[in-house]
């Protein structure tokens, strides 16, 4: 198998189903290619707009599963997209709607390009910073996390994808959170040593991410950024129904 296939689900689209702007770091990392080591230092100036990860990720599910961009009609107040704002997150995560209760967002062509032109707006209405700490998905994170269970995992997200076309999934370390953070996982690629899962991180919009499980070892791994030092870590999926 390749990649994800066209199908009746919609298609996500990175250049068009993701946020144009960054989800801040509270922190300031700096990973030593040398000796793998990663120093940590408080943001300064303070970040405006952090803590928000799941948030975003969360948001976009909901404008790909609940909007339809209409770019040839004429734009609106900033009013108006407001009020289609609010009423787009206040839709479920988990389900798509049927493709005539959509709503319209005229002007734009996807929610990049509109949530450069509304940047403010969007982060003061998708959700505050404290629905990214209390989800009811992150009891999974305290208990232990098996090769079987991360195999587990890989194969749903493999299923959501084909079902929803963007599958939620949560990344962290426990007990020694290293990392705790969301991403949205559009696409893979599967071989017979690796799936590459294709994302979007909150935290680097400029371009997709590659979340990878190795099916030998039965462990997914992340590449280093700007805000972890690469390896081995945990994921769930979020958002795709009962207790999660």
């Amino acid at each position: 198998m390749s990649t994800l296939t066209e199908q009746s689900v919609r298609r996500f689209r990175f250049e068009r189903d993701t946020f144009g702007f960054p989800h801040e770091l509270a922190w300031k990392y700096h990973y030593d290619t040398v000796t793998g080591a990663m120093t940590v230092s408080k943001a300064d100036p303070p970040s405006t707009y952090c803590n928000h990860c799941f948030v975003m990720v969360r948001a976009t599910r909901q404008f790909f599963c609940h909007a339809r961009f209409e770019p040839e009609l004429p734009t609106v107040d900033a009013s108006s997209y407001r009020n289609l704002v609010r009423a787009i997150v206040a839709r479920s995560p988990r389900r798509a709607c049927a493709e005539p209760e959509r709503l319209v967002i005229p002007g734009y062509d996807g929610l990049r390009s509109f949530s450069l032109a509304y940047e403010p707006l969007l982060k003061a209405e998708c959700g505050a910073a404290w629905e990214s700490y209390f989800l009811r998905s992150h009891w999974r994170m305290v208990f232990p996390v098996s090769g079987w269970h991360q195999a587990g995992i890989a194969q749903k997200v493999k299923r959501s994808l084909r079902q929803r076309g963007v599958s939620l999934v949560h990344l962290f370390r426990f007990p020694r959170i290293t990392i705790n953070h969301g991403i949205a996982v559009y696409g893979f690629t599967e071989s017979d040593h690796t799936i590459e899962f294709e994302a979007y991180d909150p935290n680097i919009p400029a371009q997709p991410v590659k979340l990878v499980f190795d099916q030998h070892r039965r462990v997914f791994t992340f590449a280093p950024n700007c805000y972890w030092g690469g390896g081995v870590l945990s994921v769930i999926e979020i958002y795709c129904g009962w207790p999660y």
